[in-house]
C-alpha cells in the first residue's frame, strides 16, 4: 500500500495572525534572517520558533511539542560541545531580539532598530536533516510558515548545495507550508550565463 504525502490545499492553510513562525537557524548566519523573521512575526502577531538542525546528531524521540532528545552520530567520539553551541546561539538570538521572557515594544521608525524585541520567541536545538526536523517543529507548534536563509556564500557553497541541496527546496517540495527564504547573497541579472 503506497501512502501519499499530505498535499497542499487550502484547507490546510494555517491563518497567519497569532500563529508561529519556524526560523531556521545557524552559528555565523547573517542576522538578516531573524530580522526578517521578526518582522513577520510583529505584523501578525506570532511567536518565532528558532531552530537549529545539528546534522552531526540524529534523534532518540520526538516529543509533541516539536523538541527532540538527540544523541551524536558517532557513538565513540567524544561530543560536549552542542551545548556551548546552543549557549551561544541562545545569546546571540538574545542580542538581536531581547530576552525571551520579557519582550518589550520598540517603535519600527528605523531598520535597524529592535523593534523584533517585541517578538516572543523560543529556541529550538534539534538534529538531523534539517528539512524533515523542521517540518517536524512546524507541524508541532502549528507555524504559519517556514523562514530560512539562502547558503551563505564562500568557497565550497556550491558544492555543498549540489550534494546536500538547498533546504528551502527541501523544504517547498516536501511539506504543504509555504516557506519563506531570505536571500543572503544576490547574482547580477547580466553576470549569469543562463537564457532566463
Amino acid at each position: 500500500m503506497t501512502r501519499s504525502a499530505p498535499q497542499p490545499a487550502v484547507e490546510r492553510i494555517v491563518e497567519p495572525v497569532a500563529h508561529a513562525l519556524v526560523v531556521g537557524v545557524v552559528p555565523g548566519q547573517p542576522e538578516l534572517v531573524v530580522r526578517t523573521a521578526a518582522r513577520w512575526a510583529l505584523a501578525v502577531g506570532g511567536t518565532l520558533h528558532l531552530a537549529y538542525v545539528d546534522t552531526g546528531r540524529y534523534v532518540v524521540e520526538e516529543h509533541p511539542d516539536g523538541t527532540v532528545r538527540h544523541a551524536p552520530v558517532d557513538p565513540d567520539g567524544v561530543d560536549d560541545t552542542w551545548d556551548t553551541v546552543e549557549a551561544d546561539l541562545r545569546a546571540w538570538v538574545e542580542e538581536l531580539l531581547g530576552p525571551t521572557s520579557a519582550p518589550t515594544r520598540i517603535p519600527t521608525s528605523s531598520p535597524t532598530s529592535a523593534a523584533s524585541a517585541a517578538v516572543p520567541w523560543v529556541l529550538h536545538y534539534l538534529a538531523g536533516r534539517p528539512d524533515r526536523a523542521l517540518t517536524h517543529l512546524a507541524r508541532a507548534v502549528d507555524a504559519a510558515a517556514i523562514v530560512v536563509g539562502t547558503r551563505a556564500p564562500g568557497p565550497g557553497s556550491k558544492l555543498r548545495e549540489l550534494v546536500d541541496g538547498s533546504v528551502a527546496v527541501h523544504l517547498a517540495h516536501h511539506q504543504h507550508r509555504p516557506v519563506l527564504t531570505v536571500p543572503l547573497d544576490v547574482v547580477d541579472w547580466t553576470a549569469t550565463r543562463s537564457p532566463w
